[in-house]
Order: structure tokens, then C-alpha cells, then sequence
């Protein structure tokens, strides 16, 4: 991960929240920090209310497995953080924006990882509320817990452990070694490192990469010795796999099964919310977002996951990995941002009706974006689409093609996503 250049930034990181929104074109825009990814069936049925009552009607998933809302005005606003409060996603209105913990989504359903995540993120979620120095921390500073396979782990977090013993600063080897039962407390202390270093350098980095010897001057400071590379890379471990390749139902360990469904462009509305939540409400109510915008039902029968999969797809999810939607994502583009160059999520639309399944589930991600900030686009190998104010650029593996209609980019897409390697790079959303 490449040193930031954080120079210009004239103020605090504005990270939107509950509370603290963004000012968008369409409207206000609220980030509801989902730590884990975790939720239960009634607060995505509430997420879709919400959406739907005070908003845009869509629920965005973000690279960070939080959520987004757009489209908000004036008492729309207090509203909001009021309605999360009271589905318990909202218990810290001080440290509502720095609840941002990604979470192995597979984790304890598939038998492939080395612990359960789920009693840690709880852990570290708790530590973190519990000390009010870490309130200061940005709001783009992320924590992962990785339960071994190496998927979260991979995704630049600027602290995350990954068993059986790792903990990784800024995605390096901090030299330290800890057991799950060691991990929270060593992961608090690296983020009050963090603002220790950042304030006695008086510095603007929002994370700890952006910080000159960054990751080497918090393990120094934790009693450990920072490697010079990053440990994992995206796209190693289980990423590939969990980034969507496996969709539909999946059996988990005791007989159960696990439904594994995918929005288009990553954008949940009112009623395929209600639709997931009633079909978690069938198993054991819980309901997990993953990093690449997937939404995992799991402690399903495999009667009913047989009875809701069809249902989910006649909402519109994405059930089959062969599905040309798989991996596609975009910013928000025009209208709801004022720097967009294109309606970029209309163009995805329209470049992927006439895609084919062949393929698909082998294929790169694509990332649609409306202008040269490319928010939202994912970590590891991608084609990033690239709104120019003339067409689109289509750049992967260091190689680009200049489109000016949308037969020419989506021929472009074709092409590109299943013979290159992408740019790495993750922004939230």
C-alpha cells in the first residue's frame, strides 16, 4: 500500500455517519456502521423501512459490509438516527463513525476457518465504545478479524488479525503474536498507537498507511518489529472464492444450509430486504454483508433454502455465480453526485443487458465509476470503468481503451475482465 499524499486536507476526516451525514445532490446520504457485517433479520426489515420512508428506497452495501442510505431531507435526517438507535445500530453516538470491523462472512458456516469470529467482533466493538480517546479516530480507520482463511485479512485494513497468531498492521507482519484471546486488546492499543503517532507528528493521515514508516512506528510502540512488505495480497486465501464466486445454497456443517445471494450493483431495495429478512426469519434470524456486497443467509433447513432461493431470485438477487451481474458494481453517479461525468449505474444497466453468462463466474470484477476518484471500487484485480466526460476508459492490468458509446465499452468490459489483472485499491463506498 502506497504512501498517500495528505497535504491538501484542510479539515477532519468527513467521513459520513448517523449522525454526521454527507451533503449529496440527491440529498443527504447516511453510513450505518455494521460491525462484523452482522445483523439480525429485524434490523434489515427496519433498514428497508427506513429506506423506503425516509429516503431513496435503496439500501447501498459498502466494501466495508456497512450500509448506506441516500436521498435524505431536512427532518429526514434526526429521523434516521433515531429509527437506527432504536434497532440497537446506533449504540454509541460518540463512536458511531469508527465501528468499522470487517469479518470473515463464511466464517463458521463452511468449516474452513480456525476460530469463530463473530464473539470477537463483539469484543472488539464493546473495547472500542469503551474508550472515549478512540472516538478521534477517522472514520475510514478499519479493524478486520480474519478467521484464518485470509479473506478480510487481505483488504487493507489498517489492523486485523488473522489466526492462528498474525497481527497485521497496515496489511504488514507486526511481528507480534497473539491468541484470540489476546487479540482485542493488542488491536485497541494499535489504534491508540495510531492516534499517539498521528498527533505527535501533527499529521492528517486518516489511516496508518498514510502515516510516513507507518505501520513500523505502531508495532515499534506495541513491542514488535514491522516487516517490510504486506503479509497477504487481495486475491490471496479464500477472497476469489467469497467475493461472490459462490452463490445459491450452501451446506454448512450439522445439515444446514446457507443461502448466498448478491444485489445488483450492490443495491438492496425496500422489498428485497423484507424479502432476505423473511427468509433468515425461517432459520436462526441472523442475517451477514460481506466486503463484496453479498448478502449470506445462514441456519437454513435445506427445505427451506430450497423454497426461498427461487423466491430471491424472483426479487431480482443474483442466486448463480454463471450470472453476468456477478462482481459488477458502481458508484452512485449521476444525479445523486454533483462530480459524476455519467449516470453511471443507467450505462451498467444497459452494457450488461446483452452480456453473457459464459464465463462469468471466472471473470474479473467490474467497477463502474463517474469520475477519476473511482470510489467504491473493490481491493485485488479489477476493470475499473471510468466515466471521461466523452465515453468511458476501461482500465485493467495496467492497459487502458477509450470508449465513446456503450456497445463499444461493454465490448471493452468483455474483453478485458477475463484476460487482464486489475488495479488494487479499496474506497468505501
Amino acid at each position: 500500500m502506497g504512501l498517500t499524499d495528505v497535504s491538501e486536507r484542510s479539515g477532519p476526516d468527513a467521513c459520513p455517519g448517523a449522525f454526521q451525514t454527507h451533503s449529496a445532490a440527491d440529498g443527504a446520504v447516511a453510513r450505518i456502521r455494521v460491525p462484523g457485517g452482522i445483523l439480525t433479520a429485524r434490523q434489515l426489515r427496519e433498514l428497508g423501512h427506513t429506506a423506503a420512508s425516509l429516503g431513496s428506497g435503496v439500501i447501498e452495501l459498502t466494501s466495508r459490509a456497512n450500509v448506506q442510505i441516500r436521498g435524505l431531507h431536512g427532518e429526514a435526517e434526526r429521523s434516521l438516527a433515531t429509527r437506527m438507535a432504536a434497532a440497537g445500530l446506533l449504540p454509541s453516538a460518540t463512536h458511531e463513525r469508527v465501528r468499522n470491523i470487517l469479518a470473515s462472512p463464511m466464517a463458521g458456516l463452511d468449516g474452513q476457518g480456525l476460530i469463530e469470529v463473530a464473539p470477537l467482533v463483539r469484543e472488539l466493538d464493546l473495547a472500542i465504545r469503551s474508550r472515549p480517546v478512540l472516538a478521534d479516530l477517522p472514520g475510514r480507520f478499519l479493524f478486520a478479524v480474519d478467521d484464518g482463511r485470509g479473506d478480510v485479512a487481505a483488504l487493507g485494513a489498517d489492523i486485523a488479525l488473522l489466526p492462528p497468531s498474525f497481527v497485521l498492521i497496515a496489511g504488514q507482519d507486526s511481528g507480534l503474536r497473539v491468541s484470540p484471546e489476546e487479540a482485542v486488546p493488542v488491536m485497541v492499543a494499535a489504534a491508540e498507537a495510531f492516534l499517539a503517532e498521528r498527533g505527535s507528528a501533527d499529521s492528517k493521515a486518516w489511516r496508518i498507511a498514510e502515516l510516513p514508516d507507518g505501520p513500523a512506528r505502531i508495532a515499534a510502540r506495541l513491542g514488535g518489529h514491522a516487516a517490510a512488505s504486506p503479509l497477504l495480497q487481495p486475491g490471496d486465501g479464500g477472497v476469489a472464492t467469497v467475493a461472490g464466486k459462490q452463490l445459491g445454497a450452501l451446506a454448512q456443517p450439522g445439515g444446514w444450509t446457507a443461502l448466498s445471494v448478491m444485489p445488483p450493483l450492490g443495491r438492496l431495495s425496500a422489498a428485497q430486504a423484507h424479502a432476505v429478512a423473511t427468509a433468515a426469519d425461517t432459520g436462526d434470524g441472523e442475517i451477514r454483508l460481506t466486503p463484496w456486497r453479498g448478502v449470506i443467509v445462514p441456519g437454513l433447513t435445506w427445505a427451506d433454502a430450497e423454497l426461498w432461493l427461487p423466491r430471491l431470485a424472483d426479487v431480482g438477487l443474483i442466486t448463480d455465480a454463471s450470472s453476468p451481474w456477478t462482481g459488477v458494481t458502481a458508484c452512485t453517479g449521476r444525479p445523486g453526485c454533483a462530480k459524476s461525468l455519467a449516470d453511471v449505474q443507467a450505462d451498467a444497466i444497459r452494457a450488461m443487458a446483452g452480456a453473457g453468462a459464459r464465463g462469468a463466474a471466472e471473470a474479473l470484477p467490474v467497477h463502474w465509476a463517474g469520475c477519476e476518484r473511482r470510489c467504491g471500487r473493490p481491493s485485488g484485480p479489477a476493470v475499473l470503468v471510468v466515466a471521461t466526460g466523452h465515453g468511458y476508459r476501461v482500465d485493467a492490468g495496467g492497459r487502458s481503451v477509450s470508449c465513446t458509446g456503450i456497445e463499444e465499452t461493454a465490448s471493452a468490459i468483455s474483453t478485458t475482465r477475463t484476460t487482464a489483472d486489475g488495479p488494487a485499491g479499496t474506497t468505501e463506498p
